[in-house]
């Protein structure tokens, strides 16, 4: 149920968990970004939740939490770039309404796995907030970074203006003045 006293909280919480893939492959300075996947082993996926405050390192964590915890973040990704195969993946965590004791409801999913429940009504409650929205994954098409638009119009585009952003309009930049000699 939602209230899970995480470390990282909100719109934080599911941008890192997005990015436990890094597609990153872009130089900058000289160095090459090269990506990975941070969600290796069940042991992997056990240091990240403890790090968000979402399990303890003792807690159990097996393959099948493994494999549920990739195949959640894949369908998010894929939801962000509209990609229609995310939401099947999405309708396999159902929510519910529940009596929250003082006379209210809360969203609660029962995956079983508290960890993972905390992320889907994470999500959910962003959605329902309208901040969804503001979760992108970055349009450089060597990045694709997930980030939180926190620009006034919420029209960001780029994890960071000082990077993407440049890199994208530098190359811009030169094709026009390629095209015009």
């Amino acid at each position: 149920m939602i209230g899970y006293s995480g470390v990282v909280s909100g719109l934080g919480l599911i941008t890192d968990f997005l990015n436990t893939v890094d597609e990153r492959s872009f130089s900058r300075r000289g160095t090459v970004h090269t990506g990975g996947e941070r969600l290796t082993s069940p042991g992997a996926l056990a240091d990240w939740l403890a790090e968000h405050g979402l399990a303890d390192r003792t807690d159990p964590v097996g393959r099948a939490d493994l494999a549920a915890a990739v195949a959640l973040r894949t369908a998010l990704r894929r939801s962000l770039t509209g990609d229609d195969d995310g939401a099947a993946a999405l309708a396999e965590h159902p929510l519910a309404l529940l009596p929250d004791g003082s006379g209210g409801l809360q969203l609660a999913a029962r995956s079983g796995r508290p960890w993972l429940d905390a992320i889907v009504e994470t999500v959910a409650v962003a959605a329902a907030r309208g901040d969804w929205g503001r979760v992108k994954l970055c349009a450089a098409p060597d990045c694709r970074w997930a980030f939180h638009d926190t620009s006034r119009s919420g029209r960001g585009r780029w994890c960071d203006m000082n990077v993407c952003g440049n890199r994208h309009k530098t190359r811009a930049y030169r094709r026009r003045h390629q095209r015009a000699s």
